[in-house]
């Protein structure tokens, strides 16, 4: 067992990055002499198949904070964590019938776009300029910092900030070709991240076997141990601890349920979450957006299929190394620190192995650098370069404007990871981003459902509601308890290890996103009966082809059993 690589693996990891840069590099070329305007630069307009979509999805999504967050959070919660994985997969299907056809009949490219389009310019502006700071102060700041502490740990652990300028300079290379190079080297990226996460979680398994002999050999005899040993992290609800009635609760308990709060987050929080981030985010929805109706819908219910598997990929390795740990055979757990759980069980893999995972977990980190800094670089150049700054820019112009913005927030994310100055580390990766995204989720979700469903939200009702909603999730995750109490009708607070009360913050959103349906729609009855600027919604564009159906059908009953299983 060695903490550090050896050549087979850093040979392993050269191919990987040759052959990624090489096929980014002949997809560019290719553009370049057959595509000239912004649009295909910045869309991939009408070029981009339902594989490669659906491809292009998950490796954006998954990364550092899902290898290395949600690996941990499988170490500290179990399988309920999947449920962010799961039911991402029905919201994708959700995204697929009912959001998709309303942007594509729209001719929606951004998200500020629909805004503008639905409701005003202010509204637009607002939100442009906060998908922009949420973009590079949360997501790409911890896609990179979680990164590359995850491969500095491998690597003997001197070397965090050469990783991350290493990392940052990959992204760009895919990133400055524009949305199709990124979206078809996704296509090896999320290859490369499903084998080498499967191998991980294979070898995780055989090694809970092989340090357990009581439970037998082979990965099915140390997935079976996983359940015989740690039998409360193969439950999909949390119990609360009031009532756990049978033995007293720890300070252990409190905080699993302030990170997922049983049935309350299937009733608020995670819908939240899942149906805003798949639903109304440029950095996801704009892999679609240049596609016909019926390749968009594939490919995203293609995404839907894969979300199913990564559990096994990401969340896992997490259990196996809870229960290694626990039984005193990860002694490289120091503190027993749970995002350091996926880089503790990949020192168990054989050399050239290692570097597969390595490269797997780069693949990750890189699509989600080089997606999110595309998106950011069409917001800005799209809509608020092009709108206010230089509104007869040439396509040409627009593309360089889009490359100088791709540089400067990547520059920005070293700068501010370089020392961790946002405490990314302090809070565990993937609640960091949950938990900071859903401040905006609820306001920013309201706005968009209500906006494309109901034809009388307004304008005011829309920029009232997505300040409101942050408001409310700032009242709700930091002062409700000391100004309201901590047992209220609408909520309960739990004392955290630090003495101060919290409520769990998939319960804020929900509270949130209840109390903002509602002032938006209090606001809108004084407006007209239908809005001038409401969509014409056509029944006919939500009918789905029979193939589509059928994959609906068979994820959603892939799901059921699953549940079905660990309830």
């Amino acid at each position: 067992m060695s903490q550090n690589l050896a050549f087979a693996d850093y040979a392993v990891f050269i191919i990987y990055f040759v052959v990624v840069a090489g096929y980014g590099y002949t997809v560019y070329r290719k553009r370049e002499r057959n595509e000239h305007d912004a649009k295909a630069y910045f869309l991939a307009e009408g070029s981009l198949t339902w594989w490669a979509i659906g491809a292009s999805l998950i490796a954006s999504n998954i990364s550092a904070e899902q290898f290395i967050g949600m690996s941990g959070e499988g170490f500290f919660l179990g399988i309920a964590v999947a449920a962010y994985e799961w039911l991402a997969a029905i919201a994708l299907i959700i995204v697929a019938v009912w959001f998709i056809p309303v942007y594509l009949k729209n001719k929606i490219y951004t998200m500020p776009q629909f805004l503008k389009q639905r409701y005003n310019e202010s509204t637009a502006l607002i939100m442009a300029v906060f998908w922009l700071f949420l973009y590079v102060f949360v997501n790409l700041t911890s896609i990179l910092y979680l990164g590359a502490v995850a491969i500095n740990g491998l690597t003997g652990g001197d070397y965090l900030h050469a990783i991350m300028i290493g990392l940052a300079v990959f992204a760009l290379i895919i990133s400055l070709g524009g949305m199709k190079v990124v979206a078809y080297t996704d296509v090896i990226q999320v290859a490369v991240l499903i084998i080498g996460g499967l191998v991980t979680s294979y070898i995780a398994l055989t090694t809970v076997a092989e340090y357990l002999p009581d439970s037998g050999q082979g990965a099915i005899a140390g997935f079976k141990e996983l359940m015989r040993q740690a039998p409360e992290h193969f439950k999909m609800i949390i119990p609360e601890p009031t009532q756990q009635v049978s033995t007293a609760f720890t300070q252990n308990d409190i905080d699993k349920y302030l990170t997922f709060p049983g049935l309350m987050s299937y009733a608020a929080g995670i819908w939240i979450i899942n149906l805003n981030y798949w639903g109304c985010n440029q950095y996801i929805t704009q892999r679609a957006l240049g596609a016909d109706l019926q390749t968009a819908r594939t490919g995203i219910l293609f995404a839907g299929f894969l979300k199913l598997l990564m559990p096994l990929i990401v969340m896992l390795p997490g259990i196996a190394a809870f229960v290694l740990y626990k039984n005193g055979h990860l002694p490289q757990l120091v503190g027993g620190h749970k995002d350091g759980a996926y880089s503790a069980m990949l020192t168990f893999l054989p050399t050239g192995i290692k570097g597969l995972s390595v490269a797997a977990l780069t693949a990750a980190i890189v699509a989600s650098l080089a997606g999110k800094v595309n998106s950011i670089s069409t917001i800005y150049t799209l809509d608020v370069h092009k709108k206010y700054i230089q509104k007869n820019a040439s396509d040409n112009a627009q593309v360089n404007i889009g490359r100088y913005t791709v540089f400067a927030a990547m520059l920005l994310a070293v700068l501010f990871t370089w020392d961790d100055l946002l405490g990314i580390g302090g809070v565990g990766g993937f609640t960091y981003i949950q938990k900071y995204t859903g401040f905006i989720s609820p306001g920013v979700f309201a706005m968009f459902f209500l906006g494309m469903f109901w034809k009388r939200t307004t304008g005011a009702a829309a920029i009232v509601g997505v300040i409101a909603g942050f408001l409310l999730s700032v009242l709700f995750n930091e002062f409700a308890p000391a100004l309201f109490g901590n047992q209220t009708f609408l909520y309960t607070a739990y004392q955290t290890a630090k003495g101060t009360y919290e409520i769990p913050f998939h319960i804020c959103m929900g509270l949130s996103f209840l109390f903002t349906m509602i002032l938006m729609i209090g606001m809108s009855m004084f407006g007209p009966k239908v809005n001038p600027k409401a969509f014409e919604l056509d029944t006919e564009m939500f009918k789905l082809k029979p193939q589509t159906t059928v994959m609906v059908i068979i994820t959603l009953l892939i799901i059921a059993a699953l549940y079905v299983k660990f309830w």
